[in-house]
C-alpha cells in the first residue's frame, strides 16, 4: 500500500468513527424530532436524490480536471453538513444539513477512481475493499462511542462530537497527492460506454442488488428499537458489528474472484435479513448485523466487475453511472420501507430476503464468468 492510499484508509478510518457514532441513530433522532415512519422513509429517499444527481458530473469532472479536488470539497461539505445537523434545533433544519450530507457522496465517484489509480500492484477488487474495510473498522468504534453518549448526554451531543472528528479527517485528506488526468480518447469512449451492452447488463443487476439488498436497512433501528425493545447503547453495539461484518467481508471477499464475492455478499445479506426476522436476542440480531456487511462489499466488487468492460478514460464517469444507479435504488428504497413498515414491521426482512433471492438467480445469469480468470487477470498494465 503506497503513501497515498494510506492517506486515504487513514483519512477514512477516522471518517469511519465519527460517521459511525451517527449514522445507525439517524432514523431515531428524526423520530425524536417528530418524523413518522413514512417520512422517515422519504427523507431517506430525498438524501438518496441528493446522493443521485451529483454521481455523474462528478465522475467527468474527475476524468476531466482530476479527482483530488473533489475529495477536498466533498470532505469539506461532509463536516459542514454534520455540524448543521449538530447544531439544529428542530426538524427542517436537520433535515437540511441531512439532505447536504447525502450530497457528499458525489465523492465516490472520483475516490474510486483515485483508489483504483492507486492501487499499484494490488487488484482493483482489493484495492476497493481493503479502502472500505478501514472506513468500516473505524465505523466499528463510532456506534459504540455514539450509543454510550446519546444514553448519557442524549443524540445531539453525539452530531456535536462526530462533527469534530470529521474536522480530523479533513485535515488529513488535504494531504494526498494529485494524479495524471487520462487524455486519450476521452469523448469517443464515453460515447461509447451508452453502448456498452455488458456494462448495461451490469448496471441493471446492481441496480436490483441495491434495491433488494438496502430495502431492509433504513428502518432496522427503529425496528430494534421498537419491537424487539433494545436500547439506544445497545443499538450502537449491532452498528458496530455491522461495521466489523463490512470490514470482514470486505477483506475476505475482496481478496477472491470479483463475481464469486458479488455473489457472496447477495446472499450475506438475505442470510441478515432471515436472522434479524427470526432472531430471538441480542446475540442473533449481533450476527444479523454483521452479514449486512455484504451490502456494501456488492457495490464495492461492482466496480471492480466494470473496470475490464471499460477504457482507462471512461473510468470515473462509469464509477459515476454505478453510483448513479446505487443511489437511485436507494431513493426508492425508504419510502416502500416506510409503506411496508407502517402495515407490517417485520415483511421489510421477508420481502427483502424474497428479492435478493431472485436477484441472486438472476445475476448467476447475467454476470458472466470468464473461465481461466479472474479479476486480476482481466486487467493488463497497459490499460491504465
Amino acid at each position: 500500500m503506497n503513501r497515498n492510499l494510506k492517506l486515504i484508509a487513514i483519512s477514512l478510518f477516522t471518517w469511519g468513527i465519527g460517521e459511525g457514532m451517527f449514522i445507525y441513530f439517524q432514523p431515531i433522532y428524526l423520530k425524536q424530532l417528530g418524523a413518522s415512519p413514512l417520512l422517515i422513509g422519504t427523507v431517506f429517499g430525498g438524501m438518496g436524490i441528493a446522493m443521485a444527481v451529483t454521481q455523474i458530473p462528478a465522475g467527468y469532472l474527475g476524468d476531466k480536471y482530476g479527482r483530488l479536488p473533489l475529495l477536498w470539497a466533498s470532505w469539506g461539505l461532509g463536516t459542514v453538513s454534520a455540524g448543521i445537523m449538530a447544531f439544529s434545533k428542530n426538524l427542517n433544519g436537520f433535515v437540511i444539513g441531512l439532505l447536504l450530507y447525502g450530497a457528499t457522496s458525489f465523492v465516490m465517484a472520483p475516490l474510486n477512481s483515485y483508489i483504483t489509480h492507486a492501487r499499484g500492484k494490488w487488484s482493483i477488487g482489493r484495492a476497493l475493499t481493503t479502502v472500505s474495510a478501514a472506513f468500516s473498522l473505524g465505523a466499528v468504534i463510532g456506534p459504540m462511542i455514539g450509543g454510550a453518549i446519546a444514553d448519557d448526554l442524549g443524540l445531539k451531543m453525539v452530531y456535536t462530537i462526530a462533527t469534530g472528528i470529521l474536522v480530523i479527517s479533513t485535515l488529513m485528506v488535504f494531504f494526498a497527492q494529485k494524479q495524471p488526468i487520462e487524455k486519450v480518447h476521452h469523448e469517443e469512449n464515453r460515447q461509447r460506454l451508452t453502448h456498452n451492452t455488458r456494462f448495461l447488463t451490469l448496471l441493471g443487476v446492481l441496480f436490483f442488488t441495491m434495491l433488494s439488498t438496502y430495502l431492509p436497512q433504513p428502518l432496522t433501528s427503529n425496528f430494534m428499537q421498537d419491537y424487539r425493545h433494545l436500547t439506544l447503547s445497545q443499538i450502537g453495539t449491532l452498528g458496530s458489528i455491522g461495521s466489523l461484518g463490512n470490514a470482514f467481508l470486505a477483506i475476505v471477499l475482496g481478496t477472491i474472484n470479483a463475481r464469486i464475492g458479488f455473489l457472496a455478499g447477495q446472499l450475506a445479506v438475505l442470510l441478515a435479513s432471515m436472522i434479524i426476522w427470526k432472531g430471538t436476542g441480542l446475540p442473533w440480531y449481533m450476527l444479523g448485523y454483521f452479514f449486512l456487511g455484504g451490502f456494501r462489499v456488492c457495490k464495492s466488487l461492482s466496480m471492480a466487475l466494470t473496470r475490464p468492460l471499460i477504457h482507462a478514460s471512461q473510468m470515473g464517469i462509469a464509477y459515476g453511472f454505478i453510483e448513479t444507479v446505487s443511489s437511485v435504488a436507494i431513493i426508492i428504497a425508504p419510502p416502500i420501507a416506510g409503506v411496508i413498515y407502517q402495515q407490517q414491521p417485520e415483511m421489510i426482512f421477508i420481502i427483502g430476503a424474497l428479492t435478493i433471492g431472485l436477484i441472486f438467480i438472476a445475476s448467476i445469469i447475467l454476470i458472466p464468468h470468464e473461465p481461466g480468470s479472474s479479476i486480476e487477470t482481466m486487467i493488463t498494465p497497459e490499460r491504465e
